[in-house]
């Protein structure tokens, strides 16, 4: 970690809170769990932007997250993880490995809508041909939603990379053990 932090061997994610700014790191934990518990979003859908995200904010925590098994590893159940079929390992790892081919033409969109959002807001903010794009397979409810789960995923991955939290996260995945 790039701050100093006591040992938390009782949390998987270390929770900066304990030792400092407890009301805002409380306040971005609630912004961070938000999609997860709100979002109307298909999990699968969710899933794809998610780790299209995870990729750019070079988050391993974000890229070894499997939301169907590790919201339920800190008590969370319901939420996002009961709309729609999980994903399977295959999509997780053709996202990172940024082969969208697998997808479908809605989920290809709205990843590459997190990817812009993450990468090139303002580029996307002017593409009125992506636009039309995406609002031909997506309503402007599940624009909104999407638009701020992807905000929730860049802080907080980003947060986490840089601080170093994701480092020491012991919610293991793929690249995990691959390491």
């Amino acid at each position: 970690m790039r701050v100093e932090l006591a040992p938390q061997p009782q949390n998987p994610i270390p929770d900066l809170s304990v030792q400092y700014s407890p009301e805002i790191v409380r306040a971005s934990g609630a912004f961070a769990m938000a999609p997860y518990q709100y979002s109307k979003l298909p999990l699968r859908l969710f899933e794809a932007c998610r780790i299209a995200t995870a990729v750019i904010n070079g988050c391993t925590v974000c890229m070894n997250w499997r939301a169907q098994r590790d919201l339920r590893i800190l008590g969370y159940d319901g939420g996002v993880i009961d709309q729609g079929n999980a994903p399977d390992e295959a999509m997780y790892q053709a996202v990172l490995g940024g082969d969208l081919g697998s997808l479908t033409e809605k989920e290809r969109l709205a990843v590459r809508y997190s990817q812009k959002m993450g990468t090139d807001p303002r580029g996307l903010a002017e593409d009125d041909a992506f636009w039309a794009q995406v609002k031909s397979v997506m309503t402007d409810a599940e624009i909104v939603d999407l638009t701020h789960c992807t905000a929730a995923w860049m802080a907080m991955g980003r947060v986490a990379h840089v601080l170093g939290v994701d480092g020491v996260c012991s919610i293991g995945g793929p690249l995990a053990e691959a390491a």
